[in-house]
């Protein structure tokens, strides 16, 4: 497929390049040399999720997940205009009227 490109391109390009005239024009034109390239290896064992080092990062613990729920909760709630905010800013405990 790749020599049958080539050749249509060379062709392409003699037809549409005006050819030297005269005493210095060159000689006959020198063949591609194209070299093959090798395939793709191809992999037929699965591979082994246990030996890398990084393993699904992405995973929460249970206390994560939960912080999360809460940050979500909070943030879809104050869509609709409540604040549930924390109850604690820098360990100082915050009245529920500024929440």
């Amino acid at each position: 497929m790749l020599d049958l490109i080539v050749r249509a391109l060379a062709w392409m390009l003699s037809i549409c390049t005006p050819r030297p005239r005269g005493r210095h024009r060159q000689g006959a034109l020198q063949p591609l040399r194209i070299t093959p390239i090798p395939p793709p290896p191809r992999f037929t064992e699965p591979l082994d999720g246990n030996a890398s080092r990084l393993v699904r990062p992405y995973l929460l613990d249970t206390a994560e997940h939960r912080r999360q729920r809460e940050r979500r909760r909070a943030a879809r709630l104050a869509t609709l205009g409540i604040d549930v905010g924390p109850k604690h800013i820098h360990g100082a405990r915050v009245p529920a009227a500024t929440r």
